[in-house]
């Protein structure tokens, strides 16, 4: 006991004395500070809100991105350039309007990615393991999603005209991106084989069903060939692997149905990066590119040779929706990050993150800032932690210099529960010779679960464009869809678009959660130019 206060004790004496080493010389200089600051300070009071009404909006949601994930994310894309990392500054970063989000469900304090993309994307909050329906809907249960569907703000702009696109790096019926166009009792509803009996009996459709038959989607991009095509169909890509083949138990081609019903239209079907790059924006109305069976590759294992970068796919949604005149709604999911928190694999979730932020930076480049709005946010957190006293400079992926009271060095990010929970002899793993910094590396987490939870923190929102400024303060998740909806006139509330334009909306049969377009909108427009050739004449 003595030789481990005594261990504990030089521990922290020599991280006094090599820390007070490490600071940039000029960082020892007040004025240093006192600059900076004062520069910040002249932005933030150049800064004037862009009232503007959103012709486009881009919605970021970087699934599992706690805010801790966001500034160990931060300290390594800087040290992959060489530099400390610390003060190194994401394109998230620059976002200048900045606030916190509540993320609980209905039902639970910490939710899963299908309510909280139900409150972000149609404005309602709802039930653990449901999306698009509210929270009368109960999981599992057909019957309770019939009367109870609410529709997201994808459907709302396409009803005003606009063209719409998904992207993300998971299965494009996983929960956040099937969200913007389904209406379910179970998330997990992938394909009619996922689902029981009575539930299709009962008359509920599957989610990838949904995908083809519901909203009219300009662009879709992500993974799940195997949730469209009839059981045992073998996948282009991996023909002799039986966990990729088709699933579907209603003998549809969903690829084929899709393609059916775009009689007239360019409309491109790709599954790898050959055919993808071979995709002209210019000439094409309608893609859906599917690259994996499932969920798509991890940033860091990705064959660039067969599958496109979130970078990539990004643009390519922008090129094709940016010809409408009317703007477009894309939304863009880094999924992968959540996956990779849930495996404990900390290294391989932050490059996640930062293939996520560079293709923000992306966007950003595509389109003008005075008339979209970009906007970025997590659904959920994880229990990810990032603690010790590192070294200004010291890798991220490494260890602590401060070892632990058992004299165990120990990592600085970690997780409260998930799959890296291990004993040795009654301790602790012994790092000193293990390479922490590989994206193989589990993280040691303090409860051991199969895959980590989510945890219950409020996550970020950034915004910068029209309407900015209303993603501010601390708000509920379900504000969101309503705030970017108010931002582009579309949705219920169009009080303040009176002189736009707006096309006659489609009311389908599943729109509870439609308010109708302005109707008197061409008549004011016509009154206005009365008025202005009255007051010229």
């Amino acid at each position: 006991m003595a030789w481990t206060r005594r261990a504990a004790a030089l521990s922290a004496l020599l991280l006094l004395l090599l820390g007070s080493s490490t600071a940039k010389v000029e960082e020892e200089d007040p004025e240093y500070w006192r600059s900076q600051a004062r520069q910040t300070l002249k932005t933030a009071l150049s800064h004037k809100p862009n009232t503007n009404v959103a012709k486009n909006v881009i919605l970021f949601v970087g699934d599992g991105m706690s805010i801790t994930t966001i500034t160990a994310a931060r300290i390594l894309k800087g040290q992959l350039q060489n530099q400390s990392g610390e003060d190194y500054v994401m394109t998230m970063d620059t976002f200048q309007d900045v606030g916190l989000i509540k993320t609980y469900s209905v039902d639970f304090q910490i939710p899963d990615s299908a309510a909280t993309a139900t409150a972000y994307l149609c404005g309602v909050k709802t039930n653990l393991n449901t999306l698009g329906v509210n929270a009368a809907a109960r999981n599992g249960i057909c019957k309770s999603q019939k009367g109870n569907e609410v529709t997201s703000i994808l459907k709302w702009a396409k009803d005003t005209g606009k063209s719409v696109g998904i992207v993300t790096t998971t299965r494009v019926q996983h929960a956040t991106p099937a969200t913007a166009y389904a209406h379910t009792a179970s998330r997990k509803w992938y394909s009619d084989a996922d689902m029981p009996a009575a539930a299709k009996q009962e008359g509920c459709t599957d989610i990838a069903f949904q995908l083809v038959n519901n909203t009219d989607i300009d662009v879709i991009i992500g993974g799940g060939r195997k949730y469209m095509t009839p059981k045992g169909t073998k996948d282009p890509e991996y023909p002799r692997d039986f966990t990729a083949r088709g699933k579907r138990q209603d003998g549809l081609n969903l690829i084929d149905e899709w393609q059916k019903k775009k009689v007239g239209k360019v409309a491109r079907y790709v599954w790898n990066r050959t055919d993808f790059d071979a995709v002209d924006p210019e000439t094409t109305d309608y893609l859906m590119a599917l690259f994996e069976p499932g969920d798509l590759r991890f940033e860091a294992e990705r064959d660039p040779k067969m599958d496109p970068s979130i970078v990539e796919t990004t643009e390519k949604a922008i090129r094709i929706l940016q010809k409408n005149k009317n703007g477009f709604f894309l939304l863009v999911e880094g999924g992968r990050i959540d996956q990779a928190h849930h495996d404990g694999r900390g290294s391989m979730a932050l490059h996640e993150t930062v293939a996520f932020d560079s293709a923000i930076a992306k966007a950003l480049e595509l389109t003008k800032e005075e008339e979209t709005l970009t906007v970025v946010t997590a659904d959920h957190a994880q229990p990810f932690i990032f603690n010790g006293y590192p070294f200004r400079g010291q890798s991220i992926l490494g260890k602590s210099p401060l070892w632990a009271s058992d004299v165990l060095p120990y990592t600085m990010l970690m997780y409260g529960n998930g799959p890296g929970h291990k004993k040795i002899n009654g301790s602790r793993p012994d790092l000193r010779d293990v390479d922490t910094k590989t994206n193989k590396y589990v993280q040691y987490a303090a409860v051991p679960t199969q895959s980590s939870t989510h945890s219950g923190e409020d996550v970020a929102i950034f915004a910068r464009g029209p309407m900015s400024h209303l993603f501010q303060g601390v708000q509920e998740q379900n504000y969101v869809a309503h705030a970017m909806a108010y931002a582009a006139c579309v949705g219920e509330d169009q009080s303040h678009c009176v002189s736009t334009v707006l096309p006659t909306r489609d009311i389908d049969d599943d729109d509870n959660n439609h308010a109708p377009a302005t109707g008197g909108a061409l008549l004011s427009c016509l009154l206005s130019v009365m008025l202005v050739f009255t007051i010229f004449m």
